[in-house]
């Protein structure tokens, strides 16, 4: 058999071969270096401290594409993913190839978020609005906010812990444990007070906690940022006359009837220590997260001679200043007969 024969007889194989190997490689480049999930929208797996190797694959079936889905299922029973699944909320990009989602879950690499710490009224309601975001639960939160211990390592008590939260919007890890997210709160605390804030609340003669209560209790009278230093004004000039601040967003916060409509009359002889009505100073501790513009409102308030306020009978949300009693009264009756005028009870 010459050399042409023999060449002859095995080109049949040399085709079979190359077409096997591009058939390899077009296997290989579907399961593993494809396109990982379809359509043009960023997608999210967020794995918990409690998933299985199983329980990961469930979650990646309902963001891949089935064939990413074997690809990844292959790589991860290939290889020590079972033995150190890493928690975190990892960001798939449009296009991004199946082996590349692999490594980055298996090497830990999560996306970070942008986390808003709200302000709302009790820390039930934070530790539920965190618990939303985060990874931590719930009641892991709610109860270092209620545990004593917790909240002196961090400077307050738990009455004031909340005071420890600005709201504001943090670049967070979705996995971060409670005790280092704790940790980075308190850091952005101190931040934010800075020593320019400290010295505003320091002329006041109030402690940041001091300034905090104030703006909660301000920020509950008005959405108005524009009025609230003339409020800040007043409830100061009644906390240097020894008076009551006579808050009525403080009577709800004792009844926990944050959508009351008016305040009644037997409400004021409740029982707390949050009425301002019988108590003289400020209460135990913010009614809510202050605002930022409630907080700079405080150390920026209007220096002026009033020493009550009323709604206003128009329901704009603003307020009627009076410097004495007869005066506030007169305001007061004007709002009472709007309220009644319009059947609000």
């Amino acid at each position: 058999m010459n050399f042409t024969e023999l060449k002859t007889k095995k080109f049949p194989y040399t085709i079979a071969a190359a077409v096997c190997c591009v058939l390899i490689a077009i296997i290989i480049y579907v399961y593993f270096f494809a396109s990982f999930t379809e359509g043009n929208e960023k997608k999210y797996v967020y794995i918990d401290d409690d998933d299985t190797m199983d329980s990961v694959f469930q979650k990646i079936d309902t963001v891949a594409r089935r064939t990413a889905y074997i690809g990844f299922c292959t790589l991860a029973r290939h290889s020590s993913f079972k033995k150190n699944i890493r928690t975190g909320r990892y960001e798939i990009k449009p296009g991004e190839m199946t082996f590349n989602v692999f490594r980055k879950i298996k090497n830990g690499r999560q996306t970070p978020l942008n986390l808003t710490i709200p302000s709302v009224r009790t820390k039930e309601r934070l530790a539920g609005e965190l618990a939303k975001r985060l990874m931590i639960d719930s009641l892991t939160i709610i109860s270092r906010l209620n545990d004593e211990a917790v909240c002196r390592k961090y400077g307050y008590d738990t009455t004031s812990v909340i005071c420890m939260f600005i709201p504001d919007t943090y670049e967070v890890f979705w996995d971060t444990p409670a005790d280092k997210f704790f940790e980075r709160m308190e850091k952005e605390s101190h931040k934010f007070w800075s020593e320019e804030r400290r010295h505003k609340a320091a002329s006041l003669n109030l402690t940041p906690v001091n300034v905090m209560t104030l703006a909660s209790i301000i920020d509950e009278e008005t959405a108005n940022n524009r009025e609230k230093p003339m409020i800040a004004g007043m409830y100061y000039n009644r906390l240097q006359a020894g008076m009551p601040l006579q808050a009525d967003p403080t009577i709800k916060f004792a009844k926990k009837d944050f959508q009351a409509r008016r305040i009644y009359k037997n409400w004021l002889n409740i029982n707390s220590p949050y009425n301002t009505y019988k108590n003289i100073g400020l209460p135990p501790g913010p009614i809510r997260i202050a605002s930022v513009e409630g907080i700079d409102a405080v150390l920026n308030l209007v220096h002026h001679n009033y020493m009550y306020m009323c709604a206003k009978e128009d329901f704009s949300g603003t307020h009627n200043f009076a410097v004495s009693y007869p005066e506030h009264l007169q305001n007061a009756r004007k709002y009472t007969e709007a309220l009644n005028k319009r059947g609000i009870k």
